[in-house]
């Protein structure tokens, strides 16, 4: 892969936080083009689905670049994800996606180990970045079926707010089963408001 170069643009205003997508939950249909893998063994992970609203354009042509990186269910997998999407998102000159996009795979890969860990023989995690050079799109895929839930945590919760500062830091988010394996995708777009 090559190193971009990024231009630097006005920062989207804190606090605005991301709308739902339209559709964000339903079976998907159609496939997509294969992914990059990366590590000592190729895996034969499922390759996602776009989210709907993506649906029907090239994937190629619309998301170039593009990453995968499984994990076990352990207590590593957030800080790797974590690690692993700060050294794209430099080699893909999007530094100014940075931060936003370090919380919120943390965010999505820790509920999606959370799940992973509840459901019986601990499947992996699987992480999917791509980007069109300006934004970012993360997608995490877990076992488990039952999609994410926003929740109205109190002041003294210690946990519950993850899907808040996700949609908060993104632009746009969703989920939607994955019937084919099983277990279900949760996505975010970050940058689009650049």
């Amino acid at each position: 892969m090559t190193s971009r170069t990024s231009t630097q643009t006005a920062p989207r205003p804190r606090g605005s936080g991301a709308r739902p997508a339209q559709g964000e939950t339903g079976t998907v249909d159609g496939t997509a083009s294969p992914l990059l893998s990366r590590g000592p063994s190729q895996s034969r992970a499922p390759v996602p689905v776009l989210p709907a609203q993506h649906q029907g354009t090239d994937m190629a042509a619309r998301w170039p670049v593009r990453d995968y990186l499984e994990l076990g269910a352990l207590p590593g997998a957030v800080p790797s994800a974590r690690l692993h999407t700060c050294q794209l998102v430099w080699e893909w000159g999007l530094t100014p996606l940075s931060a936003d996009a370090e919380q919120v795979v943390s965010e999505l890969t820790a509920n999606a180990v959370a799940a992973a860990q509840a459901t019986p023989g601990t499947d992996p995690v699987r992480l999917w970045l791509l980007t069109d050079n300006q934004r970012l799109l993360v997608l995490v895929w877990d076992a488990d079926p039952q999609p994410p839930a926003l929740v109205q945590a109190d002041e003294y919760a210690e946990s519950g707010r993850g899907l808040l500062l996700v949609a908060t830091l993104s632009d746009e988010w969703g989920s939607y089963p994955t019937p084919q394996q099983g277990g279900k995708v949760v996505w975010a777009l970050i940058g689009a408001q650049q």
